[in-house]
C-alpha cells in the first residue's frame, strides 16, 4: 500500500468535466456504444464498493458477484411478483435493503477471518446462493433467467416505449446521477474518521486494537456498505441488460470484479471507475476476436500485475507526475 502515498489524485475540475461528457454522450455516440458506456458505469459503481474492501480494509473478496446478483435479482423478481411497486424510485431502495441483508449475513460469517480464509469463504456464500439460484427454477426461473422489463420512472408510464429509447432518455440521465452520487459518497466515507480507521485496521491490526477500534465490527460495517454499493450497480445493470441470470453469482464473474479493479489501479480512488469501463470494451473485442478470449484476459492481467502494479490509472499519474517533475527541474 506504500504506492498509495506517491500518487497525487486528479485535479478537482476533471470531475464535474467528466459529469458533464456523460450527460451529452446520448447526443454524441451511437446506442451501441452508449449502452457499453452504462454498463461500465453499473460496473464501476460496483467496483467502488469492492475497492472499500480491498484497498481501504485490507480483504479481498472473490463472492461480490453474489453482492451483485442480490441488487440486480431484487429488481428482477419485483417486476415479476409485485408489478403494481415496479417503479424505480422504490425498486433501488428496495435493491439496498436487500444487498443490506443479504451482505450483512455474508459479512458475519467472513469477517471472522482474513486473508485468503476470508477469500474463500465469500467465494463459498456466493456459489451457495449461486446454487440457490439455479436450484429454485420456479421462483428464480433457474439458469435461463428473469426478464427485467422496462420501469415506471417517476411518474412516467413505460407504455409503448422501447428498451432503446429508454435507456437513451432519461434513464441515462438517472444513471450519470446515481453514479455521480456513488462517487461523492464513496469518497466521503473512505476519508471520514471510518474510512481512516479502516485503513489503519488495513495497516496493522493489533495497533487499531490497542488505540480501541472494534476491528471485527468495523470489518462487517465496511462489507455492509460495500455490499449496498454492489446491490445499486447490480441494480442498475439490470435495466441496461434486459436480463438477468444466475451467472452473475458465479464465481467467475467475482474474479471479473477483481479483474476491473486491478485493472484500473486499486491504489488510486478513481482506478476501479477506470478499469470497470475499459474492462466492457477488453472483454467484448477479446470475445469478438478469438474463441480463446480468456487468454488474453489473463495474458493482461499477468502484464498488469508484473508490469503497472498501480493499474492503468496508477501509471498514468506517475507519468504525468514525472513529466511536472522534469518541467520543475527544467524551470530551475
Amino acid at each position: 500500500m506504500e504506492a498509495t502515498n506517491i500518487i497525487k489524485r486528479p485535479k478537482s475540475y476533471i470531475y464535474p468535466a467528466v459529469f458533464i461528457l456523460l450527460i451529452v454522450l446520448p447526443k454524441v455516440l451511437p446506442t451501441y456504444q452508449l449502452l457499453l458506456i452504462q454498463s461500465g458505469i453499473t460496473f464501476a459503481i460496483m467496483c467502488l464498493g469492492f475497492n472499500l474492501l480491498l484497498r481501504y480494509t485490507g480483504l479481498l473478496s472473490f463472492g461480490h458477484g453474489a453482492l451483485f446478483a442480490a441488487g440486480a435479482y431484487s429488481v428482477a423478481m419485483m417486476g415479476k411478483y409485485l408489478p403494481s411497486l415496479y417503479r424505480v424510485e422504490i425498486l433501488i431502495p428496495a435493491a439496498i435493503c436487500v444487498s443490506i441483508l443479504v451482505s450483512a449475513l455474508f459479512g458475519f460469517i467472513c469477517v471472522r477471518h482474513t486473508r485468503i480464509f476470508f477469500s474463500i469463504l465469500a467465494l463459498a456464500l456466493s456459489m451457495v446462493l449461486y446454487a440457490l439460484l439455479v436450484k429454485l427454477y420456479n421462483f428464480t426461473g433457474g439458469s435461463d433467467g428473469i426478464r427485467v422489463p422496462i420501469p415506471w420512472m417517476f411518474g412516467i408510464a413505460p407504455t409503448g416505449v422501447r428498451r432503446m429509447a429508454f435507456l437513451t432518455g432519461n434513464y441515462h440521465y438517472f444513471l450519470v446521477c446515481i453514479f455521480a452520487l456513488a462517487t461523492l459518497v464513496m469518497s466521503a466515507i473512505v476519508n471520514s474518521p471510518f474510512g481512516r480507521a479502516l485503513q489503519s485496521i488495513r495497516d496493522n491490526e493489533v495497533r487499531a486494537e490497542m488505540i480501541g477500534i472494534r476491528v471485527r465490527r468495523y470489518r462487517w460495517y465496511a462489507f455492509i456498505v460495500s455490499g449496498i454499493f454492489t446491490g445499486i450497480g447490480g441494480a442498475m445493470w439490470s435495466f441496461v441488460n434486459g436480463h438477468v441470470t444466475p451467472e452473475s453469482a458465479e464465481w467467475v464473474f467475482s474474479g471479473e470484479i477483481v479483474y476491473m479493479t486491478l485493472l484500473g489501479g486499486f491504489t488510486v480512488f478513481e482506478g476501479p471507475i477506470v478499469g470497470a469501463v475499459l474492462f466492457t470494451y477488453l472483454k467484448l473485442y477479446a470475445v469478438s476476436l478469438t474463441q480463446y478470449w480468456m487468454l488474453i484476459i489473463g495474458a493482461t492481467l499477468i502484464v498488469i500485475v508484473r508490469l503497472l502494479p498501480d493499474g492503468i490509472t496508477g501509471a498514468i499519474l506517475k507519468l504525468f507526475a514525472a513529466m511536472k517533475r522534469e518541467r520543475n527541474k527544467g524551470a530551475s
